[in-house]
């Protein structure tokens, strides 16, 4: 029996005569030497999450293996540096990728380089789109001078764990404050404030703060604090955001998803042994509950 919380917001409508474009194309932005998996696995939560096209950028570097993890996810390589992460001139391509796009996720598996910060910069402050900006992105955005993330082209949600908070708000991620979930929820709230923001702080009890609004969420375990959770959960946020959810709405809906798939991946392979894949693989378990009433019985 799936008790669901009175305030989760509902899943958008799917009328019978609608096309995959009614249902919202999704731009997932991330890669880098190494890291073709972070991304390819946001790509593929988006399509489990209802969107109708699902478009994936990456350095040319790790196109192929982007390319292989999925035949419905719409790969395409641009512009590496030496590093291999995306090349400064990337930037440009980017955005006239996006210019189509229904919602946009940056970050998974995105690399640190100067390169990485000036791209991050450019597509904070000008993407027009509802955007999740996530990992490395979070990281890119920190080395911004303060007051930088107030200025951006269209509605933000953000998915920081601890460390990443912490660094935003200009403290060292091994400061104490860590293990402190009342300072971080303080720091949630003053980053949404300031920025106009949507802020998901993962973590036990995931947090969703927006301006004047808050929500804790009471799905999910402790088999989710393994690599490649958070990249499903950019994936099912931005999927969200292109069926037209507002950020606030869609960061909730999309955290209680998350979780309660985890907690069905949990059920079948226990805490110790579940990966990000057995969670994504359960993002259907999750949202067949959504369809049923109130209380009714998952499918």
């Amino acid at each position: 029996m799936v008790m669901l919380p009175p305030d989760l917001p509902p899943l958008p409508p799917r009328p019978c005569a609608a096309s995959k474009r009614d249902f919202g194309r999704v731009l997932v932005v991330g890669g880098s030497a190494g890291m073709a998996g972070a991304p390819a696995l946001s790509a593929m939560a988006a399509l489990r999450s209802g969107a109708g096209l699902v478009e994936l950028l990456v350095p040319d570097s790790v196109a192929l293996v982007a390319a292989g993890f999925d035949p419905c996810v719409m790969t395409r390589g641009l512009a590496s540096g030496f590093a291999g992460t995306f090349a400064a001139a990337a930037a440009d391509d980017i955005l006239a990728r996006a210019a189509t796009a229904s919602a946009v996720a940056v970050g998974p598996g995105l690399g640190r380089s100067d390169e990485v910060i000036g791209l991050v910069a450019r597509l904070w402050e000008e993407l027009p789109q509802p955007a999740v900006f996530d990992a490395d992105a979070l990281w890119a955005l920190a080395q911004r001078p303060p007051g930088s993330p107030a200025r951006h082209g269209g509605p933000r949600v953000i998915t920081p764990h601890a460390g990443e908070m912490l660094r935003l708000s200009a403290r060292e991620p091994g400061d104490a404050a860590a293990r402190d979930r009342g300072t971080l929820a303080g720091l949630a709230a003053g980053f949404a404030a300031a920025a106009a923001a949507v802020v998901v702080l993962k973590g036990a009890g995931s947090l969703v703060i927006g301006t004047g609004r808050e929500a804790t969420n009471e799905t999910g375990n402790v088999g989710m604090a393994t690599a490649g959770t958070g990249d499903v959960l950019t994936g099912v946020i931005a999927s969200l955001l292109a069926q037209g959810m507002e950020p606030f709405a869609a960061a909730r809906l999309g955290v209680w998803v998350h979780g309660a798939a985890g907690d069905a991946a949990a059920a079948a392979l226990g805490v110790v042994s579940m990966t990000a894949r057995d969670l994504l693989d359960r993002l259907h378990v999750a949202f067949m509950s959504l369809e049923q009433p109130p209380g009714g019985r998952a499918g």
